[in-house]
């Protein structure tokens, strides 16, 4: 098995000269550095260029590409910018290709350590940690560890090309799919509680957002395939959270909302069959591990 494994990174940045020096930080200082870094700037017009060409003159495996400014937002821009640094390394020797966020921040043998995981496990295909936000982080107990946030994702190269990269997708999701899919294809997918990274850009609060957020949260779930009954269930858990009952309420009204409508879902029937079978065999392995003996 093969033990010195080469990376590429790439990291669509939009506008974010207030965290991308932090992030650049972090990456110089690991313990292996990659192969090519590749940053991609996704139409930036806050500084963003001139903070990445200032590390690039001074690390030859950093680059800039620069991506024309687009009026119109949605998901699928950031995989157009990821794919426009992809094409920047597709044909270098490499064995573990990573999606990298330009706002996170982590310790030094971070992606060695991610590293050491993929050299365990050949069917290893996809790894990454949980991250923090502020004092939140994802509760494991009923998050799968399965599920490999975006804010990180390295694939094995073998996986990537399997899943044929990312999906642009214009209403999200797009790191969900792709780790839904490497399973698809037979990779086995894992988040790896051991260490976490930092995320830096605060998300909206406020009682209004977070119940729009829960809202569209449930819309979305259903758009990616989420089956009613898992729904239910996670609705229930996070009426148990702040605020209370309101919360869930929103997230079991967005997917009900996309349900009745009979809004086009833009994955395949295959993976709806998939994610609700994996879902649902969760649910079981839950119920089973709550029944005392």
């Amino acid at each position: 098995m093969k033990t010195n494994l080469k990376y590429v990174l790439i990291t669509p940045a939009r506008n974010e000269a207030a965290f991308i020096e932090q992030t650049i930080k972090s990456v110089i200082q690991q313990t292996i550095l990659p192969l090519k870094w590749v940053i991609v700037s996704d139409g930036s017009t806050d500084g963003t260029d001139e903070i990445v060409k200032k590390y690039a003159v001074n690390h030859d495996w950093i680059e800039l590409v620069r991506m024309p400014e687009r009026k119109e937002r949605h998901f699928a821009g950031k995989v157009h910018a990821f794919n426009a640094g992809y094409a920047r390394i597709k044909d270098l020797n490499y064995d573990i290709i990573g999606n990298l966020d330009a706002d996170i921040t982590f310790e030094k043998d971070y992606i060695s350590f991610l590293l050491s995981k993929f050299n365990k496990n050949p069917r290893l295909g996809v790894c990454g940690t949980p991250f923090k936000e502020e004092s939140q982080q994802y509760d494991y107990r009923f998050t799968s560890i399965e599920h490999v946030s975006g804010a990180c994702q390295l694939f094995r190269r073998e996986c990537f090309e399997s899943i044929e990269g990312y999906v642009p997708l214009k209403v999200g999701g797009i790191d969900l799919v792709a780790v839904i899919t490497a399973r698809m294809k037979g990779w086995q997918t894992r988040t790896f509680t051991e260490k976490t990274s930092i995320h830096h850009r605060k998300t909206q609060s406020g009682k209004h957002n977070s119940l729009m957020r829960a809202f569209r949260s449930g819309y979305h779930d259903y758009l990616m395939g989420g089956s009613p009954i898992w729904q239910v269930f996670r609705s229930m858990y996070q009426m148990s959270k702040s605020p209370l009952i309101v919360g869930g309420s929103f997230l079991l009204a967005g997917y009900f909302r996309a349900m009745l409508t009979l809004t086009e879902r833009p994955v395949s029937r295959k993976f709806v069959a998939f994610r609700r079978k994996e879902q649902m065999s969760r649910l079981r392995e839950f119920f089973s591990s709550s029944v005392p003996i």
